[in-house]
C-alpha cells in the first residue's frame, strides 16, 4: 500500500443513508479547510446529493448554519407520508371523542351526548375522506402507466416514508448554486439536473469543480446504474464496452447524452429501499431500455460497485466516508428501537457496515491507497433527524454534534496522520487548527 500523494488521481466516496449525511458534511468541511485535493466526487445513498453539491463548489451548503444539516429543514427530509400522518391524527381524535362518554359516565354527567356522537361521525367521515383522497392520488401517480400491485392498503399508502422532502431540498440547494445571481424560478427536477450538468461540464478543471459519479439500483433491470460526469479520456473509459456486459444498460454519461437523468440518479440515491417508494425513471426512446420506466432506489452494498467503477476511470487512491461506526465488541448491545423508522434504520446501518467491510478489503487490491473516515461510536441512526439518545453517555446527541464529531474525526484519522505526514499544507497548519471547534 503506497502512502498518500496529492499527485495521484483521488476520489472521495460518500456513502450512507438519511441523517448520516450530517456526518459527511462535517468531514467535507474539514477536508475543504485542509485543502485536500479531490479529483472525483462519488456518492451512494444520501452521499449522492452531497457529492453533487461538492462537485460544483457548493459543499458549504451542507454545513452552514442555514444549510441542509444545521437548519431546521433537516427534520423534514424523510417524514411520514401525508395519508399516514392525517390518518394517525384522525384516529387519535376519534379515540379521544369516544372516550368522552366514558368520562362523562364515570363522573355521572350525561350532558352533550348528541355533540359527542356528531363529533365522532365527523371524525370518521374525515378519516374516510383522507383514505379516499389518498387512494385517488395513488391511482394517478406513476409514470409510463405503471401501477403498484398488492393489497389495497399497500396500494394506498405504499412505503410509509416520503423521500420527496429530501429530493426537493437537494434540488433547491443545487439550483441556488447554478443560477448564481439570477432570480429565475426553479424549473422541474429534470431541468435542474440538465442545467447542473451543463455548469459542471463547462467548468471541469476549474478551481472548486471536480468530476462526479453517483450510483443507484434498478429494481426492474436488476442491476446497478452508474452515472458520471468525467473529463476526457476518462469519459471514454467509463463508457467503453465490457466483456459479457451491455454497458449501455448500466452506465450513463451524464455529461453528454444522459444530462436529462442527472437528478434522476441523485433522487434515486436519496430513496432508501423498502421504507420509501422507488423513484420512477423513464429512459429515453433511443436508449438501451427504449423508453421504459424503471423503479430505482438506493442499495447499501452498491459502494463496492462504485469503488470498482472508480478504479476503471484512473483513480488510484480513495477516501471513503461512512457514518456507521465499527462493529461493537461483545457485551455492547443496545436496546432495539420500537418504531418502524428506527428498525429500518438499524437494518440499513448493519447492511452498510457489512458491505463497507467487504468493499474496503477488495478496494485494497484495486487502489494504491485506501483511507476510511468513520466514527468510533455513533448513536444517531439513518432516520434520527431530531437526534438520538446515546445510551453509552446517557444523553442526547443531535445532528449539530454529529457534524462537529465528523470534523474532528477527519482531522484525527486522515488530515493529521496522512496529509500532514505527506508534507502537504504544513505551512497552513496553524491557521487550520485555529478554525477547529472545541473538543
Amino acid at each position: 500500500m503506497q502512502p498518500y500523494s496529492p499527485e495521484r488521481r483521488t476520489a472521495l466516496v460518500l456513502c450512507g443513508t438519511g441523517a448520516h449525511g450530517a456526518y459527511q458534511a462535517g468531514v467535507l468541511r474539514a477536508l475543504q479547510e485542509a485543502g485536500v485535493k479531490i479529483d472525483v466526487m462519488a456518492g451512494q445513498g444520501v452521499g449522492a446529493g452531497a457529492a453533487a453539491l461538492v462537485a460544483i463548489d457548493g459543499g458549504s451548503r451542507l454545513w452552514e448554519p442555514d444549510g441542509i444539516w444545521r437548519g431546521d429543514a433537516a427534520q423534514t427530509l424523510y417524514g411520514w407520508k401525508w395519508p399516514l400522518r392525517a390518518a394517525g391524527w384522525l384516529w387519535l381524535l376519534l379515540v379521544v371523542i369516544l372516550a368522552v362518554p366514558v368520562l362523562l359516565l364515570a363522573f355521572r354527567f350525561q350532558t352533550f351526548p348528541d355533540m359527542v356522537l356528531s363529533a365522532a361521525l365527523a371524525a370518521i367521515a374525515a378519516l374516510l375522506l383522507v383514505l379516499g383522497v389518498g387512494a385517488v392520488m395513488v391511482r394517478r401517480e406513476g409514470q409510463g402507466g405503471r401501477r403498484a400491485g398488492g393489497a389495497w392498503w399497500w396500494r394506498l399508502f405504499g412505503a410509509p416514508i416520503d423521500a420527496s422532502g429530501a429530493r426537493d431540498c437537494v434540488a433547491g440547494a443545487m439550483w441556488q448554486l447554478i443560477r448564481g445571481a439570477s432570480h429565475a424560478a426553479r424549473p422541474g427536477l429534470a431541468g435542474v439536473g440538465r442545467r447542473y450538468a451543463e455548469v459542471l461540464t463547462d467548468n471541469l478543471g476549474q478551481p472548486g469543480f471536480c468530476e462526479l459519479m453517483v450510483i443507484a439500483t434498478d429494481l426492474d433491470g436488476r442491476r446497478d446504474v452508474v452515472g458520471a460526469v468525467l473529463r476526457a479520456p476518462y469519459r471514454q473509459e467509463f463508457m467503453a464496452p465490457r466483456h459479457g456486459v451491455e454497458r449501455r444498460s448500466e452506465a450513463i454519461d451524464l455529461g453528454d447524452g444522459g444530462r436529462d437523468h442527472v437528478f434522476d440518479l441523485i433522487a434515486a440515491g436519496l430513496s432508501p429501499p423498502v421504507g420509501c417508494d422507488p423513484y420512477m425513471l423513464t429512459f429515453g426512446a433511443d436508449s438501451y431500455w427504449r423508453g421504459e420506466t424503471h423503479r430505482l432506489c438506493d442499495r447499501p452494498g452498491a459502494v463496492s460497485r462504485l469503488l470498482g467503477e472508480l478504479a476503471g476511470v484512473g483513480v488510484s487512491q480513495v477516501i471513503v466516508v461512512s457514518a456507521v461506526a465499527a462493529p461493537p465488541p461483545p457485551h455492547r448491545l443496545s436496546v432495539p428501537g420500537m418504531d418502524v423508522r428506527r428498525r429500518l434504520g438499524e437494518f440499513l446501518a448493519a447492511a452498510e457496515s457489512a458491505a463497507l467491510r467487504d468493499a474496503i478489503e477488495i478496494a485494497r487490491l484495486r487502489f494504491d491507497s485506501v483511507y476510511l473516515i468513520c466514527p468510533t461510536h455513533n448513536p444517531v441512526g439513518p432516520f434520527d433527524f431530531a437526534g438520538a439518545h446515546d445510551e453509552a453517555s446517557d444523553r442526547r446527541q443531535d445532528l449539530g454534534e454529529l457534524i462537529d464529531r465528523a470534523y474532528e474525526d477527519a482531522y484525527r484519522q486522515f488530515i493529521e496522520p496522512v496529509v500532514g505526514a505527506s508534507g502537504e499544507h504544513l505551512t497552513h497548519a496553524g491557521a487550520v487548527e485555529a478554525t477547529r471547534p472545541p473538543a
